[in-house]
């Protein structure tokens, strides 16, 4: 007598139906200007053997690197694709930014995958713009500033005096604020002390200190002199009455008989303020 035995096999798997997946090995790129950068793009399709690549770069709108199998505007003679992954070539600060890539895959569920890759070129530092004030009064206040607009990341800046640095604690002996990040060096009251040469260095750790040329800030003196005026002769008779040392707050002072004095201004501006007051002749 037989019997009989019902046997049940399992159904084989269903093919793999992933979408196209689209990634990268770098997120965040980070070269050196005039270096060449690679911006990693990886991906797999479920049947689409050849899918499309492109490549977009996001600012205030939205452009093309890579479309339609070629390079676009500044990218072309400088760029190349090995399958999706970009490298650009000699780049510059302009070529910072985020980048797109988008891998469409037609015969694909889901058709198109993506990913952002941010590139930042660092840029090192270049020669300061330096202010110094030539000449400042003992007694004044007195502010140099420096700035290094291009560097990447932004600099930090030191002053030097006579080719030795000047610090930036907070000492009992120190007459000056410096802030190492804005480049600014304040001076409250200048004293003869402070007459030296300055410059200004810049550094961001990309690539060697830039200084700006040195500059010569003289300390001079204050001044208080008297101009006498007769006001009944037609034409105005002036005579330098005094120069001396002074270092008191600026004023004009009323002395008398025909006399004003100004205290607090330098020779040069007592020359010029002395020869427009005698060429105003009776009329002062």
């Amino acid at each position: 007598q037989l019997s009989s035995v019902n046997l049940y096999l399992p159904s084989p798997p269903a093919p793999s139906s992933d979408p196209v997946t689209v990634t990268t090995s770098k997120a965040k790129v980070e070269v050196h200007e005039n270096t060449n950068a690679v911006l990693s793009c990886e991906f797999r399709t479920e049947k689409e053997t050849n899918p499309r690549v492109e490549w977009k770069k996001r600012g205030k709108d939205v452009s093309y690197v890579y479309f339609d199998g070629d390079f676009t505007g500044s990218f072309k003679g400088r760029a190349s694709i090995d399958g999706a992954t970009l490298t650009l070539r000699g780049v510059t600060q302009k070529d910072s930014g985020v980048y797109h890539c988008e891998v469409t895959a037609r015969q694909d569920k889901i058709k198109l995958g993506e990913v952002t890759v941010t590139l930042n070129v660092l840029v090192p530092p270049h020669a300061p713009s330096c202010e110094v004030p030539e000449t400042v009064m003992r007694g004044f206040s007195a502010e140099l500033r420096c700035k290094d607009k291009l560097s990447v990341p932004a600099a930090t800046y030191s002053w030097y005096k006579d080719n030795k640095p000047l610090h930036t604690a907070n000492l009992p002996e120190i007459t000056y604020t410096l802030d190492s990040k804005t480049g600014t060096l304040k001076f409250k009251a200048v004293s003869k002390s402070d007459d030296g040469q300055y410059r200004c260095e810049a550094s961001n750790g990309v690539g060697a200190p830039k200084s700006c040329a040195g500059r010569h800030m003289k300390i001079t003196e204050s001044y208080l002199s008297t101009l006498s005026i007769n006001p009944y002769e037609t034409n105005c008779c002036c005579t330098r009455v005094s120069l001396k040392n002074y270092s008191e707050t600026p004023n004009i002072i009323n002395i008398g008989s025909g006399s004003i004095g100004m205290s607090n201004v330098s020779e040069k501006t007592w020359n010029i303020l002395f020869q427009k007051l005698c060429n105003l002749g009776h009329k002062t």
